[in-house]
């Protein structure tokens, strides 16, 4: 079904430390106050915090986390999306998981592991496009560290939606900004930031700035800074399709072939 209004709702969140059943509670309840949304995200990891205990925390496809937010978008009429930690034979993945209400999933496996934390020692590296059409919009999943890799998100796939789930840090908060806003104006979409709040257990601080950026990149949303919250927007797929007949940047680009 086309939809020229997308209303999308971000849960910006304080991750308790590698405990799923808490974790989960707390999401089901944010989102039983949330009504009427065709799109719902969650942060990196949203049901351990950045954690390198790989093995003990995954899942397959078919696991409880996986599970409930197949209840959760029945349940709400909502597509539900975010990443968590899935094993697939010998590789475990940080993967961002994208739920629909008749159960049909898109995926998407971090391509850029996040070596200064050490990801790249614990999850397997993923290749595969992360896009897909949802209500006539062609969306584009991405996850934190990948922010940084322009050219691995750049637009040559006519996507209207780019959007990433993070654990960022309060540190380097400003290049999280700049570079979510910079996504947007470049590959002329709507671009999405959804990060989390609190510490982890690596005394890392999480301020949240989940952020919706237009084509243009005009701020257009932002969450509370370091508190939890819910951030809501409806997105409009005429205006994009007018700012690109009349402004043709994406013509333009370059051809190129990713290694």
């Amino acid at each position: 079904m086309l939809k020229n209004n997308l209303q999308i709702a971000a849960i910006q969140f304080d991750i308790k430390w590698e405990s799923k059943l808490e974790n989960l509670k707390v999401i089901e309840e944010k989102i039983n106050q949330i009504t009427e949304v065709d799109i719902i995200l969650l942060p990196e990891m949203f049901t351990t915090g950045f954690t390198m205990q790989a093995k003990k925390f995954s899942e397959d496809m078919d696991g409880k986390t996986v599970n409930r937010m197949k209840l959760w978008a029945k349940k709400l009429n909502s597509a539900i999306g975010g990443s968590i930690i899935i094993s697939e034979g010998s590789s475990v993945f940080n993967r961002f998981v994208f739920v629909t209400p008749d159960e049909s999933i898109f995926f998407y496996d971090k391509r850029h592991t996040f070596t200064l934390a050490g990801e790249n020692k614990y999850y397997t590296k993923g290749n595969n496009l992360g896009i897909f059409e949802y209500k006539g919009w062609k969306i584009c999943l991405r996850i934190c560290y990948d922010l940084r890799f322009p050219i691995w998100s750049r637009n040559k796939y006519n996507y209207d939606l780019l959007i990433y789930v993070a654990n960022w840090p309060k540190k380097r908060i400003q290049a999280w900004d700049s570079l979510l806003k910079a996504r947007a104006i470049e590959n002329m979409c709507y671009c999405l930031g959804v990060n989390r709040v609190g510490k982890d257990q690596n005394n890392k601080s999480y301020p949240g700035h989940t952020t919706y950026y237009n084509y243009l990149g005009d701020k257009v949303a932002q969450s509370k800074k370091n508190k939890s919250d819910v951030i809501n927007f409806t997105f409009d797929k005429q205006e994009i399709i007018l700012c690109r007949k009349k402004l043709k940047f994406l013509n333009d680009i370059d051809n190129f072939t990713i290694q």
